[in-house]
């Protein structure tokens, strides 16, 4: 029978998703209006912003989605090798979005191209919107990036240790849902921004 405090655990953290799918579909919201009232500095702005590397950040956040999904199974079949390796695969692919990430919001800088620069003054309003939202949505997608590997990070340490075992994993169980939810934000993030000109 399932304990009563991870039965509580489980519950708060389809809460917590819930109110992060609102944080993160009203803005949405306000970049489908803003898109909206401005189809055309969207358009030119958005040829800005690298297609490849949105790509492949989306491939290994599927990956790590998947190698999370298989840290639980693994972890409830008693295997708990395979389930730290798993979960070490997970941070991986985090590390190398991040990599990434740094690379591109790194040359955005370096050219100038960022809220409240001299460049961005010299833009329409629709273009200084879109960077705006840009650098807002996955800034805040970046910040969740890293709190779940810092969750999952912990539950690997757990896993090595015994603590999160087959009949204890809620904690593990927990981080994979928000891994998930950082997944889910960046498939809807990336179409939005790199593949919707």
């Amino acid at each position: 029978m399932e304990h009563r405090d991870d039965m509580g655990a489980k519950l708060g953290m389809w809460v917590f998703i819930f109110t992060e799918i609102l944080l993160f579909g009203g803005l949405f919201l306000v970049y489908a209006v803003m898109r909206g009232r401005y189809s055309a500095d969207f358009h030119s702005a958005a040829h800005h912003l690298n297609a490849f590397i949105g790509t492949i950040n989306t491939l290994v956040l599927l990956v790590s989605s998947a190698t999370v999904a298989m840290s639980i199974t693994a972890v409830q079949k008693g295997d708990k090798r395979l389930a730290v390796v798993l979960l070490f695969l997970t941070l991986v692919c985090a590390a190398v979005f991040m990599v990434n990430k740094y690379f591109e919001w790194g040359h955005k800088f370096q050219i100038g191209l960022y809220p409240g620069s001299d460049l961005m003054l010299t833009m329409n309003h629709g273009q200084v919107m879109f960077f705006s939202l840009y650098f807002f949505m996955t800034g805040l997608h970046m910040f969740h990036l890293v709190v779940g590997g810092i969750i999952l990070t912990i539950a690997m340490i757990k896993v090595n240790r015994g603590t999160i075992n087959s009949t204890r994993y809620v904690l593990l169980e927990n981080g994979g849902l928000y891994w998930h939810l950082v997944d889910l934000i960046w498939i809807f993030l990336f179409p939005l921004l790199y593949l919707i000109t």
